[in-house]
């Protein structure tokens, strides 16, 4: 099984190639981190960790690997990889796939202990779990890799997958393959389920349901980074030009930001002085957005280059990684994107967090149990397009009290589902004693 994936697999990536290819040239996509993913395992790895996560230590047997593809696993999993780097001589290492959450990653952890996920053949991994020689190797959500799931077990390392869920788009491919997929699931020793469907769903694909268990979103349990600079400056920028009231619209992918725009013109109307903040989900696409924003005609700011100048009404782009999940903080009101457009939604929580009232599109099946969780508590508001975004976003700055009863909700639903992570650790420390 492991020869014909790896064949089929190569196949992939040589009819694939010229895409990979035009990726890599035009838009810089998979080239940051190349050597890293064809197994070349980089120095700064090399450094073995103290208590705390710190260099210095001499012991450096208990590792554990943390694989989260982008910007939100890496979120998802920051409270679990910091309690487990409070463990005693423990080393947590982070491998991500895209660059968005190798910089976040990096950040946050130290970039000796962050890199480029490999490529899904033995080549790759295994010089990474040679030097490496994880106890534990820890996947978010579903990333299942079969080389990797298949390495990790013939070496004898306990294999959890954390805050794991099936959309609505992979499960009914997976349950296709099931069949095929039964050798490589049983190599996982425990999964650690969002919710009772998502188990279900496990189960039906062909996981051993006694190694399923419901913990819970670990996204509820987000805390945002320390305050950044870019919080304080912007709000000190909108005071002195007397600027507001500011619409956050975080995430937005594309076919969003035209119909955002638009809504936004008709808020001008009412409130000359209000400001969007458009933070783009992807970074290859901000200078398309800030095109659209050259073509619109509206007073606007560019992130990466803005020095600190007042901020008046019109439009301020978050060209920017990372700062996002601060800044809404500063919104009166929080549209989450990939959910207009047909993209399955994103995270409604770090708005959420600052109790600042929270709009999505139609399309949220990708946290289809989050939205319904909030819906059911009132803490939401769903719209149908770009006309009746424009509408509620009147309504509800008309309204302070509604708004405030909004995000009053959802600040209370995030805080009185959380605990994931706590049940989780309890599980992985009980995983590795066995």
């Amino acid at each position: 099984m492991p020869f014909l994936y790896s064949l089929v697999l190569a196949g992939a990536l040589i009819v694939g190639a010229p895409w990979w290819l035009l990726s890599m040239f035009r838009h810089g996509k998979y080239r940051a981190g190349f050597w890293e993913r064809c197994g070349f395992v980089p120095r700064r790895l090399n450094s073995t960790p103290g208590p705390s996560g710190t260099a210095g230590a001499t012991n450096s047997e208990n590792c554990t690997w943390v694989h989260a593809v982008s910007v939100g696993e890496v979120l998802a999993v920051t409270g679990l990889i910091e309690e487990l780097r409070r463990q005693p001589h423990q080393r947590v290492v982070i491998s991500t796939t895209t660059a968005t959450g190798q910089k976040l990653a990096r950040d946050r952890f130290g970039a000796e202990n962050v890199f480029y996920f490999p490529l899904d053949f033995a080549f790759a991994i295994r010089p990474y779990i040679h030097r490496l020689r994880p106890q534990l190797l820890i996947l978010v959500e579903t990333e299942f890799w079969p080389n990797l799931l298949w390495l990790a077990h013939a070496e004898g390392i306990r294999v959890a997958v954390v805050n794991a869920r099936l959309s609505d788009r992979s499960f009914p491919r997976y349950r296709r393959f099931r069949r095929l997929l039964r050798s490589m699931l049983d190599t996982i020793d425990v999964y650690l389920a969002q919710s009772e469907e998502d188990a279900r769903r496990l189960a039906a694909i062909g996981a051993r349901p006694n190694r399923i268990r419901v913990c819970g979103n670990l996204k509820f349990d987000f805390r945002p980074p320390a305050a950044l600079p870019l919080v304080a400056s912007l709000h000190a920028a909108l005071q002195q030009a007397g600027a507001g009231p500011l619409i956050a619209a975080g995430s937005t992918v594309e076919g969003e930001e035209e119909e955002i725009l638009a809504a936004f013109r008709r808020v001008r109307e009412r409130w000359p002085k209000a400001v969007l903040l458009l933070a783009p989900r992807h970074p290859e696409r901000f200078p398309d957005v800030a095109g659209l924003l050259v073509a619109s005609g509206l007073t606007w700011w560019r992130r990466s280059q803005w020095t600190g100048t007042p901020v008046g009404g019109g439009v301020f782009l978050l060209d920017s990684i990372g700062e996002l999940s601060a800044a809404y903080a500063l919104a009166q009101i929080a549209f989450v994107g990939g959910s207009l457009a047909p993209r399955g939604g994103h995270n409604i929580l770090e708005p959420a967090f600052h109790g600042v009232p929270v709009v999505v599109g139609p399309h949220t099946e990708n946290f289809r149990d989050v939205i319904a969780l909030f819906a059911r508590q009132n803490a939401v508001r769903v719209v149908k397009n770009g006309e009746e975004l424009a509408d509620l976003w009147l309504r509800l700055l008309a309204d302070e009290r509604e708004r405030a009863e909004l995000g009053s909700r959802a600040g209370a639903v995030l805080r009185s589902y959380s605990g994931a992570t706590a049940r989780t650790i309890d599980i992985l420390q009980a995983l590795v004693r066995t």
